[in-house]
Parts: C-alpha cells; sequence; structure tokens
C-alpha cells in the first residue's frame, strides 16, 4: 500500500538570486522599469562607445613662426684647393680640408636654417637641395674631394645655381656664402653677370676668398716653399658682394676662416611663417563625463527600487 507524499516545507531549489525572481513574479521589476533604469544604462554605455571612439575636431589654422634662414653654400673644388697650405690641428692639411672642418661647425650653429650645397670646378652641381636636414649637408660635403666637378673654377655658373635654388623663397630670406680660391677660369656666366641676376632676385652673397697668397707650399727639408698657385680674384668677390648687398671677407688660414663663419653666424635670423596647422581639440570628456553621471544616476534608481 503506497504512502502519501509528505509535504515538505522547505524549497526543493535554493538559488541565489531567488529574491529577484520574486520581484519578478510580484511585478516590482516592471515598477523599476517604469522609473527608467534600463534605458539609462543603455544611454551611458552608448555614450562610453562614443567616448572610446575619442571624438576630435579641428580647431583654427595657426601659422607658428619659425627662426631661421635660406641658405645656400657653394665650395669651390677646383685644382687649387688641394694645395696644402693650412694648418689644422698642429698639422699641415689641404684647403678643402679645412674648409670642411670649419664648415662643419658653422652648420651645427645653424639649427632652424634650410641649406643647400653647391659644389663647383669645370661646371656647377647641386649637391643638396635646402634642407632642415643638416646632416645631410654634411654627409655630402665630407664626400665632396678636389677635382669632383672638375679642376677648373666655373664661379659665375655656381652663382647662377645658387641663384637658380633660392628664387622660390621670399627675398629677406635669400642669403648665399661662396668659398673659392682662385679666379673664374670656366663656365658659361661670368660673375660680374651672375651677381647681376643675384640682385634682381634678391640673393644677398657674402664672399669668401680662401687661400695663401699665391698658391701652397712645398715641403723640402722641413721648409715650406710657394708652389706659384692661381690668386684669389680679391677685387671680383668684392664687386660681387657689393652689389648684392653683402659683405667680402678674406681668410689667408683655418683660424681666420672660422672666424668668418662666426661672423656670418651672428647675422640676425629671419622671422618667417611656418607651414599652417589645425591642431586638434579632444572631445571625449564630454561624452565620457556624461556616461559616468547617467551611470550613477542609473545606480540610485536601482537602490531605491
Amino acid at each position: 500500500m503506497s504512502m502519501p507524499a509528505r509535504a515538505n516545507p522547505q524549497p526543493a531549489l535554493r538559488v541565489p538570486w531567488g529574491e529577484r525572481l520574486r520581484k519578478v513574479a510580484s511585478g516590482r521589476v516592471l515598477e523599476v522599469t517604469s522609473r527608467g533604469f534600463p534605458w539609462l544604462a543603455m544611454l551611458a554605455w552608448c555614450l562610453l562607445c562614443v567616448a572610446a571612439a575619442r571624438p576630435q575636431q579641428l580647431g583654427p589654422a595657426v601659422a607658428p613662426p619659425q627662426v631661421g634662414r635660406d641658405m645656400m653654400l657653394a665650395v669651390d673644388l677646383s685644382a687649387s684647393m688641394g694645395e696644402e697650405d693650412m694648418e689644422l690641428g698642429g698639422r699641415l692639411v689641404d684647403r678643402l680640408t679645412a674648409a670642411k672642418a670649419v664648415l662643419a661647425d658653422f652648420l651645427d650653429r645653424r639649427v632652424g636654417d634650410r641649406i643647400g650645397l653647391v659644389v663647383f670646378g669645370d661646371r656647377a652641381f647641386a649637391l643638396t637641395p635646402l634642407t632642415l636636414d643638416r646632416d645631410s649637408v654634411r654627409q655630402q660635403l665630407d664626400a665632396s674631394v678636389v677635382g669632383l666637378a672638375g679642376r677648373a673654377t666655373a664661379l659665375g655658373d655656381a652663382i647662377a645655381l645658387s641663384t637658380k635654388r633660392l628664387q622660390q623663397q621670399r627675398t629677406e630670406q635669400r642669403v648665399l656664402i661662396v668659398l673659392t680660391d682662385g679666379v673664374n677660369t670656366a663656365g658659361v656666366l661670368e660673375p660680374a653677370k651672375a651677381a647681376q641676376i643675384a640682385r634682381d632676385t634678391g640673393v644677398r652673397i657674402h664672399a669668401i676668398a680662401f687661400g695663401g697668397e699665391g698658391g701652397g707650399a712645398l715641403s723640402v727639408f722641413g721648409l715650406q716653399l710657394p708652389t706659384g698657385g692661381d690668386e684669389v680674384d680679391e677685387a671680383g668677390l668684392q664687386r660681387i658682394a657689393k652689389l648684392t648687398g653683402g659683405r667680402f671677407f678674406r681668410a689667408r688660414d683655418t683660424e681666420a676662416l672660422a672666424g668668418i663663419y662666426a661672423e656670418i653666424d651672428a647675422l640676425e635670423p629671419v622671422q618667417r611663417q611656418g607651414q599652417a596647422v589645425r591642431p586638434r581639440i579632444e572631445r571625449y570628456p564630454w561624452p565620457l563625463g556624461l556616461a559616468l553621471a547617467l551611470g550613477v544616476l542609473a545606480l540610485l534608481l536601482r537602490r531605491r527600487g
């Protein structure tokens, strides 16, 4: 004979969310829903997604000022630049080696300048365009050797080529520094004609006559004897500098050359406008802050429910 099942007053299933189930059964969740908690949470979540997308706004265009010059360096690589009549670090070196050492120090100090390099011999060649990368200019200068562009001196062509490179720049920024140790013996243009073109274009030329008094030196039993190289055309370089509003310098040794470039380095920099930029303004703090506020409000409504 079967016995009737005993009534068990204890619940058959225990769950940690039993209280919530009783609220669902009693309809209290609908009351919480009517108070707006779920849609506040969803709105807060949407705002968090917007903030995570990192919204940005472009600000007004700004052209920051830049201090510097646009400067071309024209360096003579003719055969006479191989004359060993310069002293550097207690030893006798050729003129080009001395010029490289001085120019390297000059480049180190010209932070903010755009510098280009032209070398000339039988013809003139542009090794680097106007650039802020002074290391590239230094590397090209270090790689230059006597006779690379020929053994003659095309001074006029070097001035013309440098002028062409500078003609796209503003008038007050066009500066050319020419270093040579001889006279114009090659090329298409005469230096005077090239200087007139430079003047009309607004290029100011600083001319440096470099080298000893008429050639290099030959060491015989410890005595330095002149070899009778070409004289420097000081008068012609003076006319070029004066015509274009620049200055003429005479350097007979490495120390004098360093002083000349230090003097040129002391020229007042030219203020020019940099490339216009539009700064990015971050806007994510607004949706992030609103999402946090709605999240707090939703939690408060939940506790009340």
